[in-house]
């Protein structure tokens, strides 16, 4: 319901859906080739992101800006509070040597303490060095060595143990410090003696081009590069994006905003939420787990009014809404739902758009049916306020996207990259445009150059690679970052991502196949896992698919099979190879029949971060993959 009382108010604000119009720069042929968003707000002349609890504090010292779980309850910290904890914790780092422009590193997941930290050594003058919590040792001692960092901060003593092997080698090793031990309470007291001037001190030297952290690339394809990133950069991103987004949400929804941030503050999405969030005194809570069952309470305790995720995350929700169904014996209501949700959204949205004489009565009544028997639970299952979400990371699934718009909650998609801040498009919040991922950023504008290369030039982009000229260069010719992702740019200006340069396949008959299109929309169909499309010089495309532990164990479960029935049998049992067919075959529907998946192998295992198959960011190590799957993929081929 609240989706259509928020379109309805939003015809009443076109000067908000206004405020940033786009500019659009065609070829010869009249393409779009170029869209440019002029900024919201000025790039910041001086200061830095360290000020902004100090801000808070002082302007609004009683406002609650973070919420913290305490003894299993969400307990409120003020603005002033928060302040306090920042100056103690930036106090101790000075105290223990930390020297403006020296470097921290801090392994940990998503907690609040990572916020202190980040802060506190911004405000010491520092630079914030992020590292995965489940980071091999390999990846921290490269980390750790090609950053310089002289202090560590490992969330758990098993982090503090990998990562004090990871540095034993190193001339230098930082000193190691563990969160869960109380290392901020102890850099509280380490600090006492140090006066609130020197902290005041420290941030005053700081100015937007200062390098604020070095955010380390997923590495993907190779050795991670080190983003320098600057408090001009991450001020352009969080203040641009607020200023978009923040007022429309208050104008149309009337909520005050809070949000559950769960990804991880190593990945640059996540952190530039956490600034965004504190710039416009948005209420934020922290949650270590993405992990659906540990999620899933916490969002019912919080009650966010929005959340940024990854597709994966929104995959899940509908695939535990239709489990429920199944085991209630309604999964065929449940996809009836699905149904009529994405013909309602598309006809509502076509209304909204001035595209289309929207949905029918029948539509309608359909539509108010499954929003009591389906919908809601949806909505519960989040908290029961959330009405926006933001999607980045990889493309989602266009008929997910409708689904969840038709229960209520509008999904905005975006696009970015570590060297660009995070994102770099977004949906703008009065013109959705489910299928893309949205127009630039204020302040942002985007190329789709001759090969269909996507180029992105503003105040966003980073300054360079750390320790890396040649690779500075390379990326960053004539000011305009060269993402390696391929585009195109629709007649009003919206981005669509068709997949990565270097992951394009070709096959022998010299068609170009790009993979992460089939490949999302496998993943969306339980009980499928991940998958990676392969065909690169053969003579059709292929894919390995592997299954889903969760998924798959209430897949057998509503068949009245054994729980225990070994991964090796299913590849070969033909129920569930007519399962996959069906995701096989809704994928194909996206492509032509030439770039069509002809064949599929059910694998065992899966890809994970442990078995060095996915990085921490949820991305495929294609060459891991197909390496480790070699016979497999021969066997695919007649081999």
């Amino acid at each position: 319901m609240g989706v259509r009382k928020d379109l309805k108010r939003a015809r009443r604000h076109g000067d908000l859906a206004d405020r940033a119009r786009v500019e659009l720069v065609r070829d010869a042929r009249g393409v779009v080739r170029e869209a440019r968003t002029p900024a919201l707000v000025a790039p910041a002349g001086s200061g830095s992101t360290a000020d902004i609890p100090f801000t808070n504090a002082a302007e609004a010292p009683d406002a609650v800006v973070l919420r913290r779980k305490v003894a299993g309850r969400w307990r409120p910290v003020t603005a002033a509070a928060f302040a306090r904890e920042v100056t103690a914790a930036a106090k101790g780092l000075i105290a223990a040597g930390l020297a403006p422009g020296d470097r921290v590193a801090l392994m940990s997941r998503t907690r609040y303490e990572w916020a202190v930290l980040d802060f506190a050594v911004w405000a010491a003058g520092g630079r914030t060095v992020p590292v995965y919590a489940t980071s091999s040792a390999a990846q921290v001692e490269w980390i750790v060595r090609d950053s310089g960092a002289g202090l560590l901060f490992a969330e758990t003593e098993e982090n503090a143990a990998t990562a004090r092997a990871a540095v034993a080698g190193l001339d230098a090793p930082p000193s190691v410090r563990t969160i869960d031990d109380g290392a901020v309470l102890e850099l509280a007291r380490l600090g006492a003696g140090i006066g609130d001037e020197e902290v005041t001190a420290r941030r005053a030297a700081l100015t937007p081009d200062t390098v604020a952290t070095l955010c380390y690339t997923s590495g993907t394809t190779g050795r991670p590069k080190g983003c320098a990133l600057t408090h001009g950069n991450l001020y352009a991103e969080a203040a641009n994006t607020v200023e978009l987004l923040h007022p429309v949400f208050k104008a149309i929804t009337g909520q005050r905003a809070a949000t559950l941030l769960f990804l991880p503050l190593a990945h640059i999405l996540g952190r530039t939420i956490q600034i965004a969030c504190l710039l416009a005194r948005i209420e934020l809570g922290h949650c270590p787990s993405v992990k659906p069952d540990e999620l899933r309470p916490e969002l019912r305790a919080f009650r966010p009014t929005f959340v940024v995720g990854v597709p994966y995350l929104f995959e899940k929700i509908h695939a535990t809404g239709r489990a429920t169904a199944e085991r209630m014996g309604r999964a065929a209501s449940f996809d009836r739902a699905e149904r009529v949700g994405v013909r309602f959204a598309e006809a509502y949205l076509a209304r909204f758009l001035g595209t289309g004489p929207g949905p029918s009565v029948g539509l309608r009544l359909a539509w108010a049916l499954y929003d009591l028997l389906v919908y809601r639970r949806i909505r519960k299952e989040v908290g029961g306020r959330l009405r926006y979400a933001i999607s980045g990371g990889s493309p989602l699934d266009k008929r997910l996207n409708l689904f969840f718009h038709a229960a209520g909650i509008v999904i905005y998609e975006g696009y970015g990259l570590t060297e660009t801040t995070a994102a770099a498009t977004v949906t703008p919040p009065l013109r959705p445009r489910p299928g893309t991922v949205g127009l630039p950023v204020p302040g942002t504008a985007v190329r789709v150059a001759d090969d269909g290369e996507v180029l992105i030039k503003g105040g966003i982009v980073c300054t360079s690679y750390w320790n890396d000229p040649e690779a500075t260069a390379a990326a960053l010719a004539d000011g305009w970052f060269a993402t390696g992702d391929l585009g195109s740019l629709d007649e009003e200006g919206y981005l669509t991502i068709t997949g990565r340069k270097k992951d394009l396949i070709v096959t022998a008959g010299g068609k170009n196949v790009s993979p992460s299109v089939l490949e999302d929309r496998l993943r969306g169909r339980a009980p499928l896992g991940q998958c990676v499309v392969v065909g690169d010089n053969r003579p059709y495309v292929a894919a390995l698919i592997t299954l889903d532990p969760e998924a798959l164990a209430h897949w057998l479960a509503v068949r009245g099979r054994p729980a225990d029935t070994p991964v090796a049998a299913l590849c070969r049992d033909p129920q569930l190879l007519a399962h996959v067919q069906q995701a096989v075959d809704h994928a194909n529907e996206a492509v032509s029949r030439a770039e069509s998946i002809r064949r599929f192998a059910v694998v065992e295992g899966e890809f994970t971060e442990d078995n060095g198959l996915l990085t921490p960011s949820m991305k495929i190590k294609r060459r891991a993959v197909e390496a480790a799957y070699e016979k497999e993929i021969e066997e695919l081929y007649g081999g």
